[in-house]
């Protein structure tokens, strides 16, 4: 693949690395570092000039040092005259705060989308891209998520796709429509962020497999609940799909003590070290999915082909 560049911020380079070995490529070279006050430094190790430049950053870990250290990075390229710069960002950073509760809330992912700097093309998984006045490829984790079910779940004929929340009825509904079986949801109040009130349940969920389906959990307070609502109601067994696996404060513990068959991440966010104190997280990996929008994207062919394929 001749003019193109990929390189890798710090926040998840093994991603980065498989999306190069599958696009036959090696990943730029890139020094990161901070000074003695914390600020950070990126050095572009190699041209750039006249190159289509993809640059891998996962809204994860430390999420403002990352930020900053990717817009450094997107500056440091258009300075060196990069044809064009493309930001793959496998987890779009302040995607939770998405919502204006009351008077005085900022929404700060429409911020994130208006900012000045975001003067380049970039894949956003699983994220509304409207207010974005740039070009924005929406990467689904759908047709993974579909192929694991089929592939690990014996009894898939039998289940119900379950949504946490009223939030995310369209994206249960499409599972459940694909995999031709029926949907449900569960209602939550909340009392402050992370904590969870109230749930009552939706639907109808007795002697068959219940597969949660949602698109991050941070402290899975509110999965572990519903997991608990589900065996109540009649549930044989509870999966949880989860496209960003968080997983902050009490969560390992939390899905350690519930009562799931397994809880199943991407890896748009580094999950070994989950992995390792949990037996029960299982891991998508989804870079031939970003591999394949990289090469479309550089070759001008159309993406739309990974909104309901999982490519080989």
């Amino acid at each position: 693949m001749p003019n193109i560049k990929v390189f890798s911020g710090t926040s998840h380079p093994d991603l980065a690395q498989r999306i190069v070995d599958r696009l036959g490529i090696d990943l730029g070279k890139v020094v990161t570092k901070k000074f003695s006050n914390l600020e950070t430094c990126v050095e572009i190790g190699e041209s750039v000039r006249g190159e289509d430049v993809y640059i891998v950053q996962s809204g994860s870990g430390e999420i403002n040092d990352n930020l900053m250290e990717l817009l450094i990075m997107i500056n440091a390229c258009k300075i060196a005259s990069a044809s064009r710069v493309t930001a793959v960002i496998p987890c779009f950073p302040y995607a939770r705060q998405d919502k204006k509760d009351k008077s005085g809330d900022e929404k700060l992912t429409e911020l994130m989308k208006k900012s000045n700097e975001w003067k380049f093309r970039e894949y956003v998984p699983d994220m509304y891209t409207g207010f974005f006045d740039i070009p924005v490829d929406n990467l689904y984790a759908e047709p993974a998520v579909l192929k694991w079910i089929k592939e690990n779940i014996s009894e898939w004929r039998n289940s119900i796709i379950v949504s946490p929340d009223a939030g995310g009825a369209k994206r249960v509904t499409s599972i459940a429509d694909r995999l031709n079986v029926e949907f449900a949801l569960i209602h939550k109040e909340r009392k402050k962020a992370n904590e969870v009130a109230s749930m009552v349940l939706v639907g109808d969920v007795k002697d068959r497999v219940a597969i949660l389906v949602d698109d991050m959990a941070d402290t899975c307070g509110t999965i572990c609940h519903a997991a608990e609502k589900l065996l109540e109601a009649g549930a044989t067994k509870v999966y949880a799909i989860l496209t960003h696996g968080i997983f902050s404060g009490p969560a390992i513990s939390r899905i350690n003590n519930a009562c799931f068959e397994a809880v199943v991440v991407t890896n748009t966010i580094p999950q070994d070290g989950h992995m390792k104190d949990c037996p029960k997280i299982q891991c998508i990996d989804v870079s031939m999915m970003f591999a394949e929008a990289v090469r479309r994207t550089h070759n001008g062919e159309s993406v739309s082909y990974l909104f309901s394929n999982v490519p080989y």
